[in-house]
């Protein structure tokens, strides 16, 4: 789920205890990271830019951390992470991959798609520099897109949603209005309607680009947006809204209905303790997985080129089982899943 405004730089140094990170938490059906540090050829610095919310996010860039995590433990490598915060610009983001350049550090990666503005005009000045960019596409040789097919996970929570709901009637929150959280709603609805075409699917998203995408971190709009679904006889609501989301559990909680998570497997997450007895689900997504791929690719003298696309089929999205209120309809999900990943179902990407 991304996490989009702005931001001061400020470095998070040494090493930081990661914050209930649900990339590494149990019940989930997609693959963990699984690289070896084997055959490491050479010694790294690896730089790492968050998005908005940083360590603790209960999702997006927990994930990234994850994945940062496992690369210094496992491939014995330094790493820097540089933080942000709200009310920066595309310069400050530039200011930033640039510090890490200057430093030294390759690979860097940014994490979320608001950096491609930024990269589009660093990665050129550093052509030896490998740099990766999460959920985005930059046209630069030395540029590698990690990416997701976000609607395939959403498709399969979506699934579980309408296998779920008793009002027909389902909503999607999304952090900010722009392509890739409609990727999310693409693949939610999509999933409800091919369980059953009759069920209501209510939207709204909390920002937009014009206003930095604040979507991403208000948990109080995340709340009353959640409120006003519910009172329209929503019964269970998706949130693909980053730390908004916990407003859309407490909401669920006070209301006696239900939330699904996204990016991590968010029932694990200790910030959320008072209110994982509502998730009912998480869509997963391993940024994780493609953090450590990335920098392991690089260590090897082999590095990840182009677009890396993580879709179900390559374990990079999915969907989460803690918590078990998902038990009962796992075998129908699974079905759909094996058939997205055989062709028979085409998830669409767009609303």
């Amino acid at each position: 789920m991304r996490r989009v405004t702005s931001f001061a730089a400020a470095i998070v140094a040494g090493a930081l205890t990661l914050t209930a990170c649900g990339g590494s938490s149990g019940g989930d059906t997609s693959a963990k990271p699984s690289g070896s540090s084997t055959g490491a050829a050479k010694v790294l610095k690896v730089g790492l830019a968050y998005d908005i919310g940083g360590r603790g996010d209960q999702s997006f860039n927990d994930l990234a951390a994850a994945g940062l995590d496992k690369v210094r433990s496992d491939l014995k490598v330094e790493t820097k992470e540089l933080a942000a915060n709200a009310g920066e610009t595309d310069a400050d983001k530039q200011t930033r991959l640039e510090l890490l350049a200057k430093g030294g550090y390759d690979p860097i990666i940014a994490v979320g798609f608001a950096y491609a503005t930024a990269l589009g005009k660093v990665a050129p000045a550093y052509p030896k520099t490998h740099f990766g960019i999460i959920d985005g596409v930059v046209d630069a040789p030395n540029v590698t897109g990690l990416t997701f097919a976000a609607e395939q996970g959403s498709f399969l929570v979506g699934a579980a949603a309408a296998l779920k709901t008793k009002t027909k009637n389902v909503g999607y929150i999304g952090g900010c209005l722009v392509p890739l959280l409609q990727a999310f709603q693409a693949g939610f609805a999509a999933g409800v309607k091919q369980v059953d075409p009759a069920i209501k699917v209510q939207v709204k998203y909390l920002s937009t680009p014009a206003g930095n995408c604040t979507g991403f971190n208000d948990p109080a709009a995340g709340k009353e947006t959640a409120k006003g679904m519910f009172d329209n006889n929503a019964d269970i609501i998706y949130a693909a809204a980053g730390g908004s989301g916990k407003g859309v559990f407490e909401a669920a909680k006070a209301d006696g209905k239900l939330g699904i998570g996204v990016d991590s497997d968010q029932y694990n997450q200790a910030p959320l303790a008072s209110v994982k007895d509502v998730i009912m689900t998480s869509a997963i997504k391993r940024v994780d997985t493609a953090v450590f791929e990335y920098v392991e690719s690089v260590a090897k003298g082999s590095p990840l080129t182009g677009t890396q696309v993580y879709d179900l089929k390559r374990d990079g999205v999915g969907y989460s089982t803690s918590g078990g209120m998902v038990d009962d309809i796992k075998t129908k999900l699974d079905d759909y899943r094996q058939q997205i990943i055989d062709g028979k179902i085409t998830v669409p990407s767009k609303p």
